[in-house]
């Protein structure tokens, strides 16, 4: 049963604790630390970028004593999750899942004990898992270094949550999770494919950063960013299409008409087709062979 494989994987992970750490611990720790050291050397600073009127207004409105509103912090820090850090670091704990049965030989031993789509949606659920473990901890360290923001420059604080923003709260973190396990499968798909740890880990990266740069690459072919052959190839354009909606007023004004249904497509595809391919691929394998 899928229940039972879940079980499994869950607990062979939670004694994996280096890679719990560099996929779930590590950035928010990070996080914490840089925001603090960077709010300590603005205010060392203080004066001198106050100054500046050359100086970003983000910077100056920062530095000013004005309320922190903790609300609107956290409905953009959702927003943020599916950042680049910390979909490499999650990768870590991921191949290793997706990978560690090739690599230790083990599948033999516990394919004949359930059904092998139930052992690698087990794996996928577990990554889900963690990966919302990672994002939970992120909303911490968020919320930590905006306490240690507002005792650095004596801001005061505020919570204001609308409902509105509640919505774009809870609606920009399922993006983002949906990002996160949406970059995981085709690290699933690499470890299928080629029974490697190491193809598991740099494949969706070198993927990640052939996306991100996709749109310079097509738009001297005459390819514009809104179209579909370019929403097709890179998910992370239709996830920012799709949190624009999320957002709601100028933003989703501004969106070309029918890119949301091309963001659509775009991230149904790279979160069904990954998962497809892998099951299919995985229920022919010969794992006498490993």
């Amino acid at each position: 049963m899928l229940a039972d494989a879940v079980r499994a994987e869950g607990y062979r992970l939670s004694k994996n604790r280096t890679a719990l750490f560099w996929s779930v611990v590590f950035v928010p720790i990070i996080a914490v630390a840089i925001g603090a050291l960077t709010n300590l050397v603005l205010k060392g600073s203080e004066t001198k970028l106050l100054g500046d009127e050359k100086a970003p207004p983000e910077l100056r409105e920062m530095l000013v004593s004005s309320p922190l509103d903790l609300g609107g912090a956290m409905v953009s820090a959702a927003a943020d999750l599916a950042n680049p850090l910390i979909l490499a670091f999650i990768l870590i704990g991921a191949a290793t899942l997706y990978a560690g049965d090739y690599r230790w030989e083990s599948w033999r031993l516990i394919s004949a004990r359930n059904s092998r789509p139930n052992l690698l949606l087990g794996k996928l659920v577990v990554v889900a898992i963690m990966s919302l473990a990672a994002m939970l901890l992120m909303l911490v360290a968020g919320l930590i270094e905006n306490l240690i923001k507002a005792a650095v420059f004596e801001r005061q604080l505020t919570f204001a949550v609308t409902g509105e923003m509640a919505g774009q709260f809870l609606g920009q973190f399922a993006l983002s999770w949906l990002r996160i396990v949406q970059f995981t499968m085709m690290a699933m798909l690499a470890a299928v494919v080629t029974r490697s740890l190491l193809a598991a880990l740099f494949v969706p990266l070198v993927v990640g950063v052939a996306q991100f740069f996709s749109p310079n690459m097509l738009m001297p072919m005459g390819v514009m960013p809104d179209a579909w052959v370019a929403m097709l190839i890179n998910p992370g354009s239709a996830v920012d299409t799709v949190s624009a909606l999320i957002t709601g007023g100028a933003e989703a004004a501004a969106l070309p008409d029918g890119l949301p249904l091309k963001a659509g497509i775009s991230l149904a595809l790279w979160t069904l087709v990954p998962l497809a391919a892998s099951i299919a691929w995985f229920k022919r394998q010969d794992l006498s062979k490993e």
